[in-house]
């Protein structure tokens, strides 16, 4: 591992140099994309997708403003309306008014999406529970202070390009 990390700093000071498989992105988004193939192959096996199962996951007893899933999971509100329209039919959730706000309107699991979400729960769950197995306390308290350094950057880079199109 500390030779990754030795051509990083390398790739960084010698930009003629670039070895795309030697950068974090890189890194990231392969770890990413094997996740997501596997989620995606759990998730087919039970007659949904990863993006429904993540929809699932995060809807609580209390439901969820539909307006609050988009930013959860980084899709325009036309890409989820379509998703959730899919999931009401269904028979996963359903929509009712906000008892408070009539305007809101929340989403709530039906017992076909309790069902579903308990499976989906239980991956997540079961996959962490392997690589807690294989990680020590310190290293995953690395790879969350890494992964917040990255979320700054990419806070900062997108602050300084705000006015910028590319």
């Amino acid at each position: 591992m500390h030779s990754i990390f030795v051509l990083i700093l390398q790739c960084t000071h010698n930009k003629n140099n670039m070895i795309v498989k030697d950068t974090v992105d890189f890194h990231l988004r392969s770890t990413l994309f094997a996740m997501r193939r596997m989620y995606n192959l759990i998730a087919q096996e039970n007659g949904i997708t990863q993006g429904i199962g993540y929809v699932l996951i995060n809807i609580g007893e209390e439901g969820i403003p539909a307006t609050k899933i988009a930013p959860l999971m980084g899709m325009t509100s036309s890409s989820l309306s379509r998703m959730l329209k899919n999931m009401e039919v269904d028979g996963m959730i359903l929509r009712k008014p906000d008892k408070d706000d009539k305007r809101v309107v929340r989403i709530f699991l039906t017992a076909e999406g309790l069902k579903l979400r308990s499976k989906v729960k239980d991956v997540v769950l079961n996959f962490n529970n392997e690589l807690f197995k294989k990680l020590e306390l310190k290293d995953l308290q690395a790879f969350e202070r890494v992964n917040n350094i990255i979320k700054e950057q990419v806070n900062l880079e997108m602050n300084n390009r705000q006015n910028i199109k590319i």
